[in-house]
């Protein structure tokens, strides 16, 4: 039935220094994934980063691997997904994380049609090149999605600057190389990569990979337009917490980046 377009809405909330926070949910993980979205909303997310499982995720660690498998096991499909998603209303932006592989299966105009009848507005496709962007970048803008791209501590800042300027709705900053996953501590690329992009023009910067804490989520507040959490929250799903225990996860994470 819909949901709120990312771009205008970031830009909105960060005119107005508001500290933007990003959860991803595995989709068909259990029977109450969309519960789930609906619970970190009201808890205080701005945008849920909705991931479609796939069985070869390179930029996944153990935790968001494993909720990949136990979704597909139940017979999840980037269409049914679509389909569920397309019967309910969110209040905040939706972002699809996929492979490319899922979306050359569909095809360009076919994904980027359901995905926007389901309401998506933004999608990160993190193994799709800025040298391979162009068709699907074409194709999702058309259908009203943002192409949410990333910077790694590896980028140079040459391709830092071409990844700002093509990037929509907000730019993914990659907190630290490596996969996916919880962690006990923050490294320095955390800051590194940040005053990397921030040389350049950009939608607002979002970090994430190894956010794991609210304190953690307050450093990165502290430094960055948003925060993304996945893998601490995913955790919380596969251990049986349920809605409620990823509405107070999250609750917990935007007192921290709020105080």
């Amino acid at each position: 039935m819909g949901a709120p377009n990312l771009s205008p809405t970031f830009e909105s909330l960060t005119s107005q220094n508001h500290t933007l926070l990003i959860p991803y949910v595995m989709a068909g993980v259990d029977d109450a994934w969309i519960d789930v979205v609906h619970a970190v909303i009201a808890a205080g997310a701005d945008a849920v980063e909705i991931g479609l499982p796939f069985s070869d995720p390179i930029i996944d660690g153990p935790t968001i691997q494993e909720a990949g498998v136990r979704s597909l096991e139940r017979g999840t499909t980037a269409q049914s997904v679509l389909a569920q998603l397309q019967r309910d209303e969110f209040a905040v932006p939706l972002v699809v994380m996929t492979y490319y592989n899922v979306i050359a299966h569909l095809g360009h105009e076919r994904f980027a049609g359901e995905a926007k009848q389901a309401g998506i507005t933004g999608a990160i496709v993190p193994d799709l090149s800025l040298e391979e962007l162009d068709g699907w970048e074409r194709v999702a803008e058309d259908a009203g999605i943002d192409p949410v791209l990333l910077v790694a501590p590896s980028s140079s800042p040459e391709r830092t600057k071409k990844i700002c300027a093509r990037s929509r709705g907000f730019l993914y900053g990659v907190a630290r190389m490596g996969v996916t996953g919880e962690r006990s501590s923050m490294t320095d690329e955390l800051e590194a990569v940040v005053a990397k992009i921030r040389a350049f023009p950009s939608p607002p910067v979002c970090v994430g990979i190894g956010v794991s804490t609210p304190e953690q989520a307050k450093r990165v507040a502290d430094i960055a337009d948003g925060v993304i959490v996945g893998s601490a929250l995913v955790r919380r799903v596969l251990d049986g917490e349920g809605p409620d225990g990823a509405g107070a996860f999250v609750s917990s994470l935007r007192n921290a980046i709020d105080a």
